[in-house]
C-alpha cells in the first residue's frame, strides 16, 4: 500500500483509515490486522516487564504465563494457545533473562532503572495505539 502513494500512506493511521473506507482492515492480511496484534505483543512485553520491575526475582515461567493470560489469551483461540504452552517450556529461568539484558558491566539495578524507564514511554504509546485501534473498530479482533 505505501508503495502505490508514500505521500498518502506516510503512517499508520492513514493506511489504517484507507483499509477502513475500503473495509478491508478485519481482513486476515490487512495492516490494521498487522497493527492489531503488533499492540497486543507490546501489552505482553509490557505487562511482563511491569511483573518483572516489581519482583526481580519472580519466576520468569509464572511472570511470562500471568503476562500473556492478561493480555494475548483472550484473542486466541486453542491452537495458539496450545502451541504457548509449549514455548512457554523454553523461557530462560530469571538470572539468564537479566544477565542477557543486562550485558557485561550493567547491575540488575541499571537493568531495572532501564525496564522502568521503557515502562514510562510504552504506556502512553500504548494508550494512543488502542485509541487509533477503537476508532478503526479493530481492536475486537480474535486471530483467524
Amino acid at each position: 500500500m505505501w508503495e502505490s502513494d508514500p505521500i498518502v500512506y506516510s503512517n499508520l493511521v492513514e493506511i489504517m483509515r484507507k483499509e477502513a473506507n475500503e473495509g478491508s482492515s478485519k481482513k486476515p492480511t490487512s495492516c490494521s490486522r498487522a497493527a492489531l496484534w503488533l499492540t497486543r505483543a507490546m501489552d505482553f512485553t509490557l505487562a511482563l516487564l511491569q511483573r518483572l520491575v516489581k519482583d526481580m526475582s519472580q519466576n520468569m515461567e509464572q511472570a511470562v504465563e500471568e503476562s500473556y493470560n492478561l493480555t494475548i489469551k483472550p484473542w486466541h483461540g486453542w491452537i495458539s494457545c496450545a502451541a504457548f504452552k509449549v514455548a512457554l517450556k523454553l523461557v530462560p529461568n530469571n538470572n539468564t533473562f537479566i544477565n542477557v539484558l543486562a550485558g557485561k558491566d550493567e547491575s540488575h539495578q541499571m537493568v531495572q532503572d532501564d525496564i522502568r524507564s521503557l515502562i514510562s514511554l510504552l504506556i502512553p504509546l500504548l494508550s494512543q495505539l488502542h485509541s487509533i485501534l477503537e476508532l478503526y473498530e479493530v481492536h475486537k479482533l480474535k486471530s483467524t
